[in-house]
């Protein structure tokens, strides 16, 4: 039951959603066969769908680790901004660089950048006990500032007409395309990679094991001699890792610069992504196919029918909330209870 839950949950938003599109005044039925379909129209529309696929899953795939130890990363949206500044900021810093190795070079800081804005609420947590929750979520929006003041400042490019953005990059720092008439990258190749060494991490290493001793009884993993202090740094810069790798991916293939909004909330998508696969690299995949259908479905049904971008969102929401009513279900058994009258009862 526990991994029907999450077909539970996609089932009752898809029946919910319904009933909004018919409070909205529209068809049910062409509006599902908008998002559900259009994704899957021609070739051009599967690329589309790869390049939300792909970021969503290596954000998650990196959160699961900490989850598992009930390390609550929230942060990987702001993870994913300093991944996207240090690949980026180092490709700009090379301008005339057109080498192989500018692109694994990007990757490389863009990891270690996103685990230098992981390692901050780490050291917080392991020093002083502080809430990784506020930390990750707070220094999301500290990387969103500091962004903003490279794109309208230091890195503000001097042809870009005023906009916020950066020089576009160099030939030999994106990603090329892997079919001709789509923009499908290696990005996807890459979070299929991190998936399937997640995999191998959940299920062979004695890390991981200690780590979901410690998520599933503190006491008896301290017993063991498990430290707290390690899953913390494990499980947050897991996810400071991949979620930096997400970031290069959409400087390098899909966006080509530094902008003012590098992320459409992939991070804050992925923490759902990662309940809903069960913190399992092969159920994150399957997940992050439903999201990105909700993201790329979502635009279609903007253009198409009318509707705001903020259905994506509501759609979002409704298969969190129904998740986690799944959850509830599940793990606890609800009983009627005849409420006793005190006085009788005396």
């Amino acid at each position: 039951m526990r991994f029907a839950a999450p077909l539970a949950a996609a089932a009752a938003s898809v029946l919910f959603g319904s009933a909004l599109f018919v409070f909205l005044g529209l068809e049910p039925l062409a509006v599902l066969r908008t998002f559900f379909l259009s994704p899957f129209r021609d070739l051009y529309s599967i690329g589309e769908l790869s390049l939300k696929v792909a970021p969503l899953a290596l954000c998650a795939v990196g959160l699961a680790v900490g989850f598992r130890a009930n390390v609550w990363n929230i942060g990987a949206e702001g993870q994913l901004v300093l991944g996207a500044m240090a690949g980026g900021g180092f490709a700009l810093a090379f301008p005339d660089a057109q080498g192989a190795w500018l692109l694994p070079a990007m990757f490389v800081a863009g990891a270690l950048g996103g685990m230098a804005w992981a390692a901050l609420p780490a050291f917080l947590k392991v020093r002083f006990n502080t809430n990784e929750i506020l930390t990750t979520l707070m220094l999301t929006y500290v990387a969103g500032l500091l962004l903003s003041y490279m794109v309208y400042g230091p890195w503000r490019a001097e042809s870009g007409y005023g906009w916020p953005e950066s020089e576009p990059l160099q030939a030999a720092a994106r990603l090329p395309r892997l079919l001709d008439g789509t923009r499908l990258n290696p990005g996807i190749l890459l979070a299929l990679a991190v998936a399937g060494a997640g995999w191998l991490f959940v299920a062979r290493s004695f890390i991981a094991y200690r780590m979901e001793v410690g998520g599933m009884a503190a006491g008896a993993a301290r017993y063991a001699g498990f430290g707290r202090g390690g899953m913390v740094w494990v499980g947050l810069l897991a996810g400071g890792a991949c979620a930096g790798l997400a970031g290069v991916v959409e400087v390098a293939g899909t966006i080509g610069k530094l902008r003012e909004t590098i992320s459409p909330g992939y991070g804050f998508a992925a923490i759902i992504v990662a309940f809903l696969g069960r913190l399992h690299p092969g159920g994150i995949l399957l997940a992050s196919l439903l999201m990105g259908i909700f993201y790329v479905g979502g635009e279609a049904a903007k253009v198409s029918l009318g509707l705001p971008t903020a259905i994506i969102g509501v759609f979002q929401g409704m298969l969190l909330f129904f998740l986690l009513m799944s959850d509830l279900a599940v793990s606890w058994r609800l009983r009627w209870r005849a409420r006793r009258d005190p006085v009788a009862g005396a």
